[in-house]
């Protein structure tokens, strides 16, 4: 089910992409995406192969966290330091600096991979899952099909160097989206600015997260950074403004600075030049359909999904939406039967079609009462 709704989100990214001409950044491939309505608003070179670096340790969490949600795992439950673990503790690599033997607790271990971005961490925790970094590494791979990453591979846990770890900043973009809208619970450590790890043999440690926009007053909640020498600086990054949602992936950014300033940048580009437009909530009555003879005579039709549209700011007049049905629906109609069809038209284009369907059931009238009604219609056309 998941898969096929990946493909349709997949698929719109294609169709409504708005990018603009007028508009760049100094990174070798981006992306900007509008959450709610899962429109792509910018986009460069967006399915070229990057090494993800730290921005694989996104994909490492979410293993962990559904672990969790699934019952299967506790943040409580503590695993044992391996050498391997520990030798990623070393200069050289960024560290939760844990020592052979420790014993961690789940929470601790996500807090010191994405707080303090330790590759350490990323080890103990996939060893303590699933045995090995390897076994845990194919672990991520099969999650990253499931949820429509198509161009990704996973070779270890953290992102360190290897010609097998591969992914796009598109599909960044999708594990970031999946990662906020199924674990809005665990997201938060992603906002959280340092983390103070109470180490064995040694004074605590605290190391602040590596994300610049979490320093900046932007609203900026997550999400992770990374580096390699060859693939150079790369973030991806979301902002949370007034109940607005962007997710912006970019990767070889010549510095640290110009990671920090290109991807505020692009952000900024997306809260200023469009609009979110909240055409429909899930579950809320939406339009009263008529019903022919039926114990009501009109039922409210509802949409199972959120429907939001991103626009330009300056074409918002150019969006159209219209409640299509041949009615007045006969009853008797079943709850959640399908009965009317909500289009949604842009510059003069279909953008977005879904299904209505009823709030209720409602029953037909008894055949006396049915006579009367078919009379009356035939007489004077009042159904």
């Amino acid at each position: 089910m998941y898969k096929k709704i990946l493909a349709y989100l997949i698929s719109n990214f294609i169709i409504f992409s708005i990018a603009s001409a007028n508009f760049d950044i100094k990174a070798r491939t981006a992306i900007l995406l509008d959450y709610h309505s899962g429109e792509v608003l910018f986009e460069k070179d967006a399915d070229r192969k990057i090494f993800p670096a730290s921005m694989t340790k996104i994909m490492t969490s979410i293993i962990a966290f559904e672990l969790i949600k699934n019952g299967e795992l506790n943040l409580d439950d503590k695993f044992i330091v391996s050498e391997n673990a520990w030798r990623l503790s070393q200069a050289g690599y960024s560290s939760m600096f844990i020592m052979v033997g420790d014993e961690i607790s789940v929470e601790d271990l996500l807090k010191g991979i994405i707080i303090s971005s330790g590759n350490d961490a990323c080890i103990a925790l996939a060893e303590g899952i699933a045995g090995t970094e390897e076994e845990f590494a194919f672990l991520m791979t099969e999650k990253a099909r499931e949820i429509g990453m198509e161009n990704t591979n996973f070779s270890n846990s953290s992102g360190i160097n290897s010609p097998n770890n591969l992914s796009t900043v598109r599909d960044i973009m999708i594990m970031s989206r999946y990662l906020i809208k199924n674990y809005p619970n665990f997201y938060k450590y992603f906002k959280e600015t340092e983390f103070t790890w109470d180490r064995t043999g040694g004074d605590p440690i605290t190391q602040g997260n590596r994300n610049p926009l979490l320093y900046k007053n932007m609203y900026a909640d997550g999400i992770k950074t990374g580096y390699l020498s060859y693939e150079k600086y790369s973030l991806a990054s979301s902002i949370n403004r007034n109940g607005r949602r962007l997710i912006a992936v970019g990767s070889g950014f010549n510095s640290k600075n110009a990671r920090s300033k290109e991807s505020t940048k692009l952000l900024t580009y997306g809260l200023t030049n469009f609009d979110l437009i909240n055409i429909a909530k899930a579950n809320q009555p939406l339009h009263k359909i008529d019903v022919w003879l039926g114990k009501e005579n009109t039922v409210d039709a509802y949409l199972k999904e959120d429907v939001y549209k991103t626009i330009k700011k300056a074409k918002k007049k150019l969006l159209k939406v219209s409640v299509n049905y041949n009615g007045p629906i006969e009853a008797p109609i079943e709850k959640d039967q399908k009965i009317a069809t909500l289009r949604v038209i842009y510059d003069q284009e279909l953008v977005g079609e879904y299904d209505l369907l009823s709030s209720k059931e409602i029953k037909k009238v008894n055949f006396f009462t049915r006579l009367i009604k078919s009379i009356n219609y035939l007489i004077w056309g009042d159904v």
